[in-house]
């Protein structure tokens, strides 16, 4: 079978640290370190959701750093709701729901503009609901 869609890939020119000095910007952050840290953080947390091709192809939007530390954890078995998401990094990174909200929203939209739409359509549908808002979208919910 021929797939129809077209291969994602790392876009020409991003690096890692180009990669975090926008979450670095976006998410106000003080130091490429505390870029780093929660960019790292939220990948991996990120990781633990996403399976089969999207999983794959998201990878490879990302550059290699960022793509090593997305595919370094094992899914987890139950995804989580974007608010389980938001609590679960709260969790692992010792803060608060909101600062773990802040630090997704800064990361997940760099991820967001490295995928494009179309692989973004298709990891979002693979995820349960609540995630659209911390990749930088709004979530359409269909009435009953």
């Amino acid at each position: 079978m021929i797939s129809l869609r077209e291969p994602a890939s790392a876009r020409p020119g991003t690096t890692f640290h180009r990669m975090l000095e926008r979450i670095r910007y976006e998410g106000a952050y003080s130091t490429r370190e505390r870029a780093e840290e929660v960019t790292y953080a939220v990948l991996a947390a990120l990781g633990r959701q996403l399976t089969g091709e999207e999983r794959t192809e998201l990878a490879a939007c990302l550059p290699a750093e960022a793509a090593l530390v997305l595919t370094g954890r094992r899914p987890d078995p139950e995804p989580l709701t974007g608010w389980g998401f938001v609590k679960d990094l709260a969790t692992r990174t010792g803060g608060t729901p909101a600062t773990a909200r802040w630090d997704a929203g800064a990361v997940l939209a760099a991820v967001a503009d490295l995928a494009g739409p179309g692989l973004l359509d298709r990891v979002l549908a693979q995820l349960p609901s609540g995630y659209a808002l911390l990749f930088g979208r709004a979530e359409l919910i269909q009435a009953a």
